[in-house]
């Protein structure tokens, strides 16, 4: 699996929540697809409800992309190369820190047989002020 995402720092219980950037399981990928997650997860705050789903799309996951949000009071559009592909109407109001992560699930079926070890490579991480 990898995953980015952006998660409230917690200075405050409340400021949990967190903007699900790109999750991709490698168990969806298949033949030019994969199971693209992305959303808003509330864990502690009380303004945030679940809203993420992981839903198939067209896309080569080991080819190169861009993955990008625009967070903005009250509103998360998520974008693959430029191109939007949802929009939730709602978002944390806090401080955010960006975490990257590719993991692997060794106890699964499909780690019993040889395969390469996951590697994600991140060609650049930006950002931009409100």
């Amino acid at each position: 699996m990898f995953s980015a995402w952006m998660v409230g720092i917690e200075d405050q219980p409340h400021r949990s929540g967190e903007i699900c950037l790109i999750e991709v399981f490698g168990h969806t990928v298949d033949k030019g697809r994969a199971g693209i997650g992305s959303g808003v997860h509330p864990f502690r705050d009380p303004e945030l409800t679940e809203e993420f789903s992981a839903d198939p799309r067209m896309i080569d996951v080991s080819e190169r992309h861009v993955y990008a949000v625009d967070w903005r009071p009250g509103r998360v559009d998520f974008f693959i190369d430029g191109v939007r592909y949802r929009t939730v109407e709602q978002a944390p109001d806090y401080p955010m820190q960006l975490i990257i992560g590719v993991f692997d699930f060794p106890a699964s079926a499909a780690a019993q047989t040889p395969r390469e070890v996951p590697e994600l490579t991140v060609h650049r991480v930006t950002g931009r002020p409100n």
